[in-house]
């Protein structure tokens, strides 16, 4: 099991899948498996926190397949176990980056320069309309 921030990574639970890479290899690449895919169902990955699950849901639905099942793919290197390492740790950054909850908007009236402009902004257009009136000139 691997943890970060309370969330156990159980590697029983991770579907692992190997299979041959494009890219960088030159021959090599023809006839070793390299490419790893880790794969896990998220409706059913009771190791991860719901409000976890939502957000990892929302922040990578790109990852996520039609059959629900979150997915990372690491073929940047030439040997299976430094891919099968990087997927792990890509996936705990998933985790990390969906564990953090985001801070709540605080909302906040407008500046005072922000009032000075639009009261400026106002005076102007009506001046303008004013003179188009023809009654523009006050003596």
């Amino acid at each position: 099991m691997i943890s970060h921030m309370d969330i156990e990574i159980p590697l029983d639970r991770l579907t692992v899948t190997a299979s041959r890479s494009g890219g960088p290899g030159g021959q090599n690449v023809n006839k070793v498996s390299s490419r790893v895919e880790v794969r896990f169902v998220l409706a059913e990955a009771g190791w991860i926190p719901p409000e976890v699950r939502a957000r990892l849901r929302a922040l990578f639905r790109n990852r996520i397949t039609q059959a629900g099942e979150f997915r990372v793919v690491g073929s940047r290197y030439r040997d299976q176990k430094r891919n099968l390492d990087d997927c792990l740790e890509r996936l705990r950054g998933f985790l990390r980056e969906a564990a953090e909850r985001p801070r709540p908007r605080v909302p906040t009236g407008p500046s005072r320069g922000s009032k000075a402009r639009r009261l400026r902004e106002k005076r102007f257009r009506s001046e303008k309309k004013r003179f188009r009136k023809g009654g523009g000139e006050s003596e």
